[in-house]
């Protein structure tokens, strides 16, 4: 437990890092479905009240939930197509109510989906661990270069400039100063990125002035949900994917902290994806996932208690609550995001690779699960159609580099490395 100043700083910190993903799907899902001005921002509060809810069990933990580790929930991109094709055909209340259904269900599953941890060795963790780093990096290109492909400036030499600056910003603090202040450099260089936006007519905060001073999440705001078998079925897929991204994301954070994840540690996290995905449905919001980026943020400050992540979801919370606040953050321009992210998820990737020099390549096939896996979560970054001809539960499945590459993983070290134990221990079982 740090010094209440310094909890803010963190928490705010954290909650910097990650809010630009906190707030896309809800807007991509509303652009999508026509939603009117009044209900995106409904949506985004809601979205952020939810998240800092499922934050706080998360690092706290609340009875059999919560794996009290510092990791930050937020929705997962996972679902925004599927949420899209239920919204289009059954309309939001029927998105609600597979959320709903989903987070019981991955709740319920949760235990028996944890007994897997014997098919995660130092080979997948460090594998995944990489994976996850080299797939969020892209994300933190394209803040850089603008956000919006299609605008006018987008990769300008001011946007580039501007993400190089607050790259440069940050690693200069982390040459020269120690302490609190090297701990707080990613929220100082976007504060410093901001800055040096404004006069360059990047900042925009006229959405400040727009926003109310308070305003309430209330269940069911857009209707009773709605239960429709399909979109059950779908929001379920998705779920089991956001189980197999959250392990990954459990493993690496155990990994920096330097406390074990075993099966009873993994099942309180994933449990708590699924209580916080139930949470979301009731309260206007969607599936909840670990955050991958925040990884990172704790992997670069070295700042590992769980009570900053925790700080952070109860400012998640407050923005929810005073949508001004949350204007104000949201004023803050992508390619400064891109210039922490990208110190952000390359810790991660570099996490990934130390933990892969610790594994034994000899007499052994683990150098080609690496290279595979690798390989394979680089294939919907390359080309991001790659998959598009696919039924769509298999589109949701391997749209994610992350997911395809930890599958891989997972598959081909059970392949090379577990199929063989299992027939020798049967054959001394007999023998015996």
């Amino acid at each position: 437990m740090l010094p209440i100043g310094q909890l803010f700083a963190y928490g705010l910190q954290h909650v910097l890092a990650m809010y630009a993903g906190a707030v896309a799907v809800p807007l991509i899902l509303a652009n999508a479905l026509h939603l009117s001005q009044e209900q995106v921002i409904y949506l985004i509060n809601a979205d952020l009240f939810c998240a800092g809810i499922a934050t706080i069990i998360q690092a706290i933990g609340i009875g059999p939930v919560g794996i009290k580790f510092p990791i930050m929930q937020g929705v997962t991109f996972a679902a925004v197509s599927p949420m899209i094709l239920i919204g289009q055909e059954h309309g939001l209340t029927s998105i609600f109510g597979a959320t709903i259904a989903a987070g019981l269900i991955t709740y319920l599953l949760s235990p028996f989906f944890s007994r897997l941890m014997r098919f995660f060795p130092a080979v997948v963790t460090g594998t995944i661990i990489t994976i996850i780093g080299i797939a969020l990096l892209p994300v933190a290109v394209n803040w850089a270069a603008g956000g919006n492909s299609a605008a006018a400036n987008y990769a300008s030499p001011a946007n580039i400039g501007l993400a190089f600056a607050v790259l440069a910003f940050i690693l200069t603090l982390n040459k020269y100063v120690s302490g609190f202040l090297s701990n707080i450099s990613v929220l100082l260089g976007l504060v410093f990125g901001t800055l040096l936006a404004m006069p360059l007519g990047i900042v925009d905060f006229s959405k400040v002035g727009q926003a109310d001073w308070i305003g309430f999440t209330m269940p069911f705001a857009f209707g009773m949900p709605t239960f429709e078998l399909s979109s059950i079925l779908a929001m379920t897929v998705v779920m089991l994917v956001v189980m197999t991204e959250t392990t990954g994301d459990i493993i690496a954070i155990g990994q920096i902290v330097d406390k074990p994840v075993g099966a009873k540690e993994l099942t309180r996290g994933l449990q708590t994806d699924g209580v916080a995905t139930m949470i979301g449905g009731l309260f206007n919001s969607f599936p909840h996932t670990a955050f991958a980026q925040n990884v990172g943020l704790v992997s670069l400050t070295g700042v590992k208690s769980r009570f900053v992540v925790a700080t952070g979801g109860l400012i998640l919370i407050l923005f929810g609550l005073f949508p001004k606040a949350a204007a104000v953050v949201a004023a803050i321009p992508n390619p400064v995001l891109g210039g922490a992210g990208i110190v952000m998820f390359g810790m991660v990737a570099s996490s990934g690779i130390r933990a892969l020099t610790k594994v034994n390549y000899e007499g052994n096939k683990n150098t080609l699960i690496v290279a595979v896996s690798i390989g394979v979560s680089m294939v919907p970054l390359a080309v991001p159609n790659f998959y598009h001809a696919l039924p769509e539960w298999a589109r949701i499945v391997l749209h994610s580099g992350i997911t395809g590459g930890t599958l891989s993983a997972i598959l081909l070290n059970a392949f090379f490395n577990e199929i063989g134990k299992l027939k020798l221990k049967k054959t001394l079982e007999k023998v015996a």
